[in-house]
């Protein structure tokens, strides 16, 4: 799917079969864990599941087609490779057309390899750029805890893993808790970040 390509809710078009439709978004849900270049495709098809419409249909048969054309893409992994770990964050601001909500974006790498990944519309609107940033950083942090301590299962412990996120606001955010005045709007419970920077 296009990059630009934006869903509507469509009141005009037809409606279609809401059973057979999540079928189709729950089969390609499964297959985001070995394809992450369908991930934010499918999470955008899938926002529509309540009452899908002909255009939400044609979306999600263009994801069919192009996995049909793409079955040689995936994953791989080698043996010994490095297990720096790596979280990158971003999110967009009000980029859902349909209620102005951002997503946010998270994927972990180990090495050179991504282990892990997520992309999720986020509950509340945001106001400015670094809210929505911020919360992408929180969930990250969250998630490089969750592969700090999955890590240990296997013998391997990590000092540090970085999270690597583009926006000034939300690094100067982390580092000084002295600006919470500024941040009263985001939930409380992303800024446990700032214990762990």
């Amino acid at each position: 799917m296009s990059s630009d390509t934006k869903l509507m809710k469509d009141e005009e078009c037809e409606s279609v079969d809401s059973t057979k439709y999540r079928g189709m978004i729950g089969s390609l849900l499964y297959l985001t864990a070995c394809r992450p270049d369908i991930m934010s495709s499918v999470c955008l098809c899938a926002r529509f599941q309540e009452d899908p419409k002909t255009s939400h249909l044609e979306a999600v048969k263009r994801i069919f087609r192009y996995i049909k054309d793409t079955k040689h893409l995936g994953l791989w992994y080698p043996k010994g490779t490095d297990i720096e770990t790596v979280v990158y964050a971003d999110s967009d601001h009000a980029g859902a057309y349909v209620d102005q909500k951002s997503t946010s974006g998270i994927c972990t790498f180990v090495g050179c390899f991504l282990t892990s990944w997520f992309s999720k519309k986020q509950t509340a609107l945001a106001i400015s750029t670094t809210e929505p940033e911020y919360v992408s950083a929180g969930k990250s942090c969250q998630q490089a805890l969750w592969m700090k301590q999955a890590l240990i299962d296997y013998d391997i412990r990590l000092d540090d893993v970085p999270i690597m996120c583009d926006n000034k606001g939300v690094i100067d955010l982390s580092k000084n808790p002295m600006q919470h005045s500024r941040t009263k709007n985001i939930e409380i419970h992303y800024h446990f970040l700032w214990d762990n920077v």
